[in-house]
């Protein structure tokens, strides 16, 4: 098997020891090419150049964002704009090393979140053969159009994801702690009054009154620590997309939410205002001011209409 090797450098939770075995590892295994990234969108090109010179894999080690960037050049292998998706039997399968900070994708796949021992299960599908094919959501906007793995995020996450990034920048890491503190010191300036968001779409009802919309490729959205948060249980790779709206960010609605949702759950958190979908093949977002707007924990800037695709069996997975 002929196999490219991303690395993200930067990854949160690797050290170059660390990536030197799990190189060393995968090496064994496979003839291999190794190329770091060294800005973003750079794994966007070189998974696109590996689809084009025929690798028969695309392995990455890093975080979501490096991931979502690997998956959108293997959809977009020429040109980089929506279009016929086609098979994923004609596009190489990509192996997730997790590296990061909250490795959604992979740990959603059921890989331990320590890449050592990822990797140990990642070898195992490779010598036998084992892998999954999974379904992407896409979203398009404006003149954009971007695949995801797991999630997206429109209104209170999605200002979350842009003041953890904004902290980066400044050298601080994106700890669960960091996210956890900042979360709640957003919520206390968040607009809880004036809701901007309605969904819509060609078998969803115009709902609106939204402040903050989730959706989701699978299931769990996120973590904190261990913990798996679970807004739309029901998500899979295997169906359509779920969405989780709030009518309401009040006090005693995020306390009767979040007990629902954080932990290893199966059952639809309930209330009164909370909008649900599942299983849907469209629907389209709109606001009436721009709001920020995040997909697989990466801010993408602010929006004020985005319409959600899913993209079934899109990807071949060795897992």
């Amino acid at each position: 098997m002929r196999a490219m090797l991303l690395v993200n450098p930067k990854a949160t939770t690797t050290n170059q020891r660390t990536r030197d075995v799990l190189i060393r590892a995968l090496s064994a295994t496979m003839n291999l090419t190794v190329e770091e990234t060294e800005y973003r969108g750079h794994a966007t090109q070189l998974s696109r150049k590996a689809h084009a010179s025929g690798y028969d894999a695309v392995a990455v080690l890093g975080g979501d964002g490096t991931i979502n960037e690997a998956v959108n050049g293997l959809l977009d292998p020429v040109d980089g704009k929506a279009g016929d998706e086609g098979s994923s039997a004609d596009r190489p399968a990509l192996l997730a090393i997790p590296g990061g900070s909250a490795n959604v994708f992979a740990r959603a796949l059921g890989l331990p979140n320590d890449p050592v021992e990822a990797m140990g299960a990642i070898l195992e599908a490779i010598r036998d053969g084992r892998r999954r094919t999974v379904g992407l959501g896409q979203a398009i906007w404006e003149d954009h159009s971007r695949y995801f793995t797991f999630c997206s995020g429109l209104g209170y996450d999605a200002e979350v994801i842009r003041a953890v990034e904004g902290m980066r920048g400044t050298g601080r890491k994106a700890t669960p702690t960091r996210y956890v503190n900042t979360a709640l010191h957003h919520y206390l300036s968040t607009d809880k009054r004036h809701p901007p968001m309605t969904v819509e779409g060609p078998d969803v009802p115009r709902t609106g009154g939204i402040f903050m919309a989730v959706v989701s490729n699978t299931s769990p959205w996120s973590f904190i620590g261990p913990r798996p948060v679970s807004p739309t249980p029901w998500a899979s790779f295997e169906t359509g997309l779920d969405l989780l709206g709030l009518q309401r960010l009040g006090l005693p609605s995020m306390l009767q939410l979040m007990p629902q949702i954080i932990g290893a759950r199966d059952t639809l958190p309930t209330g009164r205002h909370l909008v649900q979908l599942h299983d849907e093949k469209e629907f389209t977002l709109s606001s009436r001011r721009p709001v920020a707007f995040q997909l697989d924990g990466d801010y993408l800037g602010e929006v004020e209409r985005i319409t959600f695709r899913s993209i079934p069996d899109a990807l071949q997975v060795l897992v």
